[in-house]
């Protein structure tokens, strides 16, 4: 069965990997391979090839830039597919409007805005992933997050189907939208921006990185928050007053710099991340009565 998907991807024009190690595609460069993994380059590619996966009742997952996800050591048992090509279109459909293609990077998206004097994206400077993905969690950061920008959305649904959902309909909240929900696969999302000075879009997007380089621990291989905002507090807050900054399981480790992350100081595996996650959750409940939701994306 994944012969035939193989053939056909390749018929198509498709790139196919077999038994590719998601280390080569994930930020926090944890191994497991997947099946297949295929980058597809248009919709029509992306249409037969949802069919036949749909046909033969196998797993697939789009995979972005893989910066809020974590694989098993095991891989996927199933189809990973990466959206290339037309996908990473970043253009103006109006004076205003930006229409992004799903594996447009977040940074490219930022970068065009700034280029074309448009405000509104400044906070997703340096977030590490794709407008897909950050539509899919509703990303945000410094008090605004996609849904502040977000009018529409293209997807396409597993039978084939292409829809153009309006922003009132994709359910967005704390990094939540109605694709957690269905198993679509997001296409293009448009923003509604404003006219902006580019100097000040600058200024603002230099201040955003230099707080993030400043707090978060990029010098080490991370999937970023491991766990989502609690109401009314903060993940890293409360795991730093349970006196956790610096907890290890094997090669995963709680950030010195940052509480809310978990790095990968030295070949960190699937198990040793999963570990310190739920030790840190059983950790901070029993001392705080919170318990702290996964942000992270684990397959």
């Amino acid at each position: 069965m994944y012969n035939d998907i193989k053939k056909l991807s390749e018929e198509l024009g498709c790139k196919v990997l077999v038994n590719e190690p998601m280390a080569k595609h994930t930020t926090f460069k944890i191994e497991g391979p997947a099946d297949l993994c295929i980058r597809i380059f248009n919709i029509n590619s992306l249409k037969v090839i949802l069919k036949e996966i749909m046909g033969n009742s196998l797993n697939y997952f789009i995979l972005g830039k893989g910066s809020n996800l974590l694989v098993s050591d095991f891989g996927f048992k199933g189809v990973i597919l990466k959206l290339e090509g037309e996908f990473n279109i970043v253009k103006k459909i109006d004076d205003t409007t930006v229409q992004c293609g799903s594996s447009a990077s977040l940074a490219k998206a930022c970068v065009f805005a700034l280029k074309n004097g448009l405000s509104g994206l400044e906070f997703a400077w340096g977030i590490p992933g794709t407008c897909g993905g950050a539509t899919y969690m509703n990303a945000g950061a410094y008090n605004s997050d996609m849904s502040s920008i977000i009018t529409n959305c293209m997807s396409i649904d597993k039978k084939g189907f292409i829809k153009n959902i309006e922003v009132k309909d994709l359910k967005l909240s704390y990094r939540r939208s109605i694709f957690s929900e269905n198993e679509d696969v997001i296409l293009y999302t448009s923003m509604k921006l404003s006219p902006g000075d580019k100097n000040k879009i600058r200024s603002q997007m230099y201040e955003y990185i230099s707080r993030r380089k400043l707090k978060q621990p990029l010098e080490f291989p991370n999937s970023g928050s491991i766990f989502k905002r609690p109401p009314n507090n903060y993940a890293g807050t409360l795991i730093e007053k349970c006196g956790l900054k610096g907890k290890k399981v094997g090669g995963a480790m709680v950030s010195n710099k940052h509480a809310g992350f978990i790095v990968n100081v030295g070949n960190a595996t699937y198990e040793d991340v999963t570990n310190l996650i739920e030790f840190v959750q059983e950790t901070v409940f029993n001392k705080t009565g919170i318990l702290l939701e996964k942000e992270v994306i684990i397959i």
